[in-house]
């Protein structure tokens, strides 16, 4: 796959329940490899996404797959770096076909207003380490029509119109993915954390959200090193929320 990610293990499945759940059979297993560890699957019958949700996916039409690595050298208080990674080097390939792409906080990727990506996220930890991450990933790239109750979807054949080579935007995503988490290794978070802010959905302006009290309009004031997301109201004031504390309110 490049010079990047001579490191990279590759395992490509015809038929899974869910990549994250194969990983986490073969870490229970003891099947771990070191250095990174990807997890393709041609068709995903019951793809997770955060929490409940569940991904939908044709049959060959996208790209579902699992990454393994094992990321030590992160603090478990730090861990949403690893989510930042993957989601900027998402956000870098799409980027390529499709000019509209951002990153909406924690780590999906959308289309203007639209989802074209998710990522769902699993650490273990040992001690005071993180001893293995699972970074499970849905993109939509050639499904022509969605039929589950997923409010907003969209593929990168219907944001062009054209097919996409599935292959080779893995190729571009898990090149991207290396070196950022090759960076990462090295004490430089700060890089990614920046592009990851530069390139956030609604990183400008009032916009509405909601809470257990309700709707507001408020902008985005930072993403923490934790994943914390800050809203300022429109009367200065700021608000910390973890994921599904908050709802953005969609046009």
């Amino acid at each position: 796959m490049g010079k990047e990610i001579e490191q990279l293990t590759r395992i490509n499945l015809p038929k899974v329940d869910s990549t994250n759940n194969f990983c986490k059979d073969m870490l229970s297993f003891g099947d771990a490899l070191e250095g990174i560890t990807l997890v393709v699957a041609d068709e995903q019958t019951a793809g997770r996404g955060q929490a409940t949700n569940t991904w939908e996916s044709g049959k060959g039409q996208n790209l579902t797959f699992s990454v393994v690595c094992h990321p030590n050298f992160v603090k478990p208080s730090e861990q949403f770096i690893l989510s930042q990674c993957m989601a900027v080097a998402l956000w870098r390939s799409i980027s390529l076909i499709v000019d509209e792409a951002r990153i909406k906080w924690p780590n999906d990727i959308y289309i203007g207003n639209k989802k074209v990506s998710g990522t769902l996220i699993e650490c273990d930890l040992k001690g005071k380490e993180i001893e293995n991450c699972i970074i499970g990933v849905g993109l939509n790239v050639n499904q022509k029509e969605f039929h589950s109750d997923a409010p907003n979807p969209i593929s990168l054949l219907q944001a062009t119109g054209k097919e996409q080579n599935k292959e080779t935007l893995l190729t571009q995503i898990m090149e991207e993915f290396c070196t950022l988490y090759g960076q990462i290794k090295n004490g430089d978070t700060d890089t990614l954390r920046k592009e990851y802010m530069a390139h956030l959905y609604r990183k400008e302006g009032l916009h509405r959200y909601a809470d257990v009290r309700g709707e507001f309009m408020a902008e985005i004031a930072d993403v923490e090193p934790t994943g914390h997301l800050r809203l300022r109201f429109e009367n200065g004031n700021e608000c910390r929320y973890e994921f599904k504390e908050v709802r953005f309110i969609l046009p």
